[in-house]
C-alpha cells in the first residue's frame, strides 16, 4: 500500500485509488492525474517517488482533505446553528435539512422509532 497525504491507498489504478482520500472524488482524481501528466491507469504501487511527491505537493497546495475538510464542514454547521437560520435549526433538532419529508421516511436522521403510549401503566379503580 502507498501512503499519500497521510492516508494509505490501495494498490488500484490511480484514478480509483485517489478517491480513498476523504475530500478527493472521481473528478479531482482525474484532474490531478491530468494536471501532473501521470497516467491514471497506472497502479498505485507502480508510482515513482518523484510522482508521489508531485501528487502530495499538488494536493497540499490545491485541496482541503481529511481532518482539515471535516473541521471546516463542522464549523459551517456550527455557524448555521449559531445564527439561527432555518438550516441551523433543522441541524439542531436532528431533522432532515434539505427539504425531505418527515412524516415518513426520515429514519436515518431521526433514529429508530419511539413508540408512544404502549408503555403506560393502566390505573385500576378500587
Amino acid at each position: 500500500m502507498v501512503r499519500i497525504a497521510g492516508r494509505e491507498i490501495p494498490n488500484k489504478r490511480l484514478k480509483y485509488a485517489l478517491p480513498y482520500i476523504y475530500g478527493i472524488g472521481n473528478y479531482w482524481a482525474g484532474k490531478i492525474c491530468k494536471d501532473l501528466d501521470i497516467d491514471s491507469m497506472k497502479k498505485a504501487n507502480d508510482l515513482t517517488q518523484e510522482e508521489l511527491r508531485k501528487i502530495e505537493k499538488y494536493i497540499e497546495d490545491n485541496l482541503r482533505i481529511e481532518n482539515e475538510l471535516k473541521r471546516e464542514i463542522q464549523a459551517n454547521i456550527k455557524r448555521l446553528m449559531e445564527i439561527n437560520c432555518y438550516r441551523g435549526i433543522r441541524h439542531r433538532k436532528k431533522m432532515p435539512v434539505r427539504g425531505q419529508r418527515t412524516r415518513t421516511n426520515a429514519r436515518t436522521r431521526k433514529g429508530p422509532r419511539k413508540t408512544v403510549g404502549s408503555g403506560r401503566i393502566k390505573i385500576t379503580k378500587k
